[in-house]
């Protein structure tokens, strides 16, 4: 039986009130309440974010039920939040990829962690509830198989090849098709025939996000997977110290001749905390930030060393899975939602996001 005093139309004026804080938006503009039910002096509706790794989602479901508790006649208010990922529409392209976003994760040298971030980034965001796939473009040095721990991919069907699958991700490399003491001595136009291939001739199904792990510096691959592929942005990884640093700034200035949006710097290896609690700054520090700063672009965040790390790596259980409470694991949730964040900003930007069908 329906309270004539709570109506729908005062709920959802209600809800016009509470803002998406990275969309500075209203939640009924943006389309994001769904499923309103009305019962008596109850009242439950669904909330659809833009990404399930968004990092003020309690914030959101917070000021939402407040705004509804406020109306006359409401005693009780059930909120459930999903998420539908927007579309940047870059990354649908000319080669038509079901994939909603594309994101690099790049540096200037070898050394700095930049698979690492790439992996525990994909993990992540799949722990979410998000579809995510990881592409290993490291050509000259594929290690993603090795620290996602599979060692080869599934039985080809219908003429496609399988990703592989771990923690939730779906994985392709060149490494799952050479021998491991192979070289590849290839030139630009058959890394450019490769990264095409991993794109137009693996099975990837729809995916929310495509973490793409590139090459350290500024070759031929990077511009290949732009060139196939319009990247909805690129991440830097760089060390604080300043040889990384001027290394990591090629490679951001690198997506910007691309015309590869840059969502922002991630510095890793960060600091190392001493078992006295105090931090030692082995590589320097702040060099991240001074990069960003200098740059224009975002600083996302710092991530410190931790042995676990490498261990977790060498093991294929990353460590953002075997040790998920610890400082490191929490800094790379941190990073991976506020990218999270900023990719759904992005693309809400672009306007060519999917719709959400509308249910109820």
């Amino acid at each position: 039986m329906t309270n004539d005093k709570v109506t729908n139309e005062a709920v959802m004026a209600a809800l016009s009130k509470v803002q998406e804080p990275e969309l500075h938006k209203d939640l009924v503009t943006l389309n994001m309440i769904r499923d309103v039910v009305i019962e008596g002096d109850q009242v439950r509706f669904t909330v659809m974010l833009t990404t399930p790794a968004c990092p003020l989602r309690s914030q959101i479901e917070r000021e939402a039920r407040q705004a509804v508790e406020r109306l006359p006649g409401v005693s009780a208010v059930e909120v459930k939040l999903d998420a539908n990922v927007p579309a940047d529409g870059r990354s649908r392209g000319l080669l038509e990829l079901p994939i909603r976003n594309a994101i690099a994760v790049a540096s200037g040298k070898g050394g700095v962690g930049k698979s690492t971030v790439a992996v525990n980034l994909a993990v992540i965001l799949a722990q979410t509830g998000a579809r995510v796939g990881l592409l290993d473009a490291d050509i000259y040095g594929p290690n993603v198989p090795t620290m996602m721990g599979v060692e080869k991919l599934p039985s080809p069907r219908n003429g496609k090849l399988i990703p592989a699958e771990a923690y939730g991700v779906k994985i392709m490399s060149i490494g799952f098709l050479v021998k491991p003491e192979q070289p590849l001595i290839w030139r630009g136009p058959m890394l450019h025939s490769a990264i095409r291939q991993f794109l137009t001739d693996v099975d990837w199904g729809e995916l929310d996000y495509l973490v793409v792990d590139l090459p350290p510096g500024t070759g031929d691959a990077a511009l290949s997977l732009a060139q196939s592929l319009p990247l909805s942005g690129g991440v830097i990884v760089t060390l604080p110290q300043q040889v990384s640093l001027d290394d990591a700034r090629r490679g951001l200035e690198m997506f910007r001749q691309l015309d590869v949006p840059i969502f922002g710097v991630v510095e890793n290896m960060s600091y190392l905390e001493l078992p006295d609690g105090s931090q030692m700054d082995i590589f320097g520090s702040g060099g991240g930030r001074k990069l960003a700063d200098e740059s224009g672009v975002p600083y996302i965040g710092a991530i410190p060393m931790d042995p676990a790390v490498r261990a977790g790596g060498d093991s294929g259980k990353p460590v953002t899975i075997t040790d998920p409470d610890s400082k490191v694991s929490e800094a790379l949730r941190q990073v991976t939602m506020d990218l999270a964040a900023r990719v759904s900003v992005a693309a809400m930007n672009q306007g060519n996001f999917i719709p959400i069908n509308l249910i109820g």
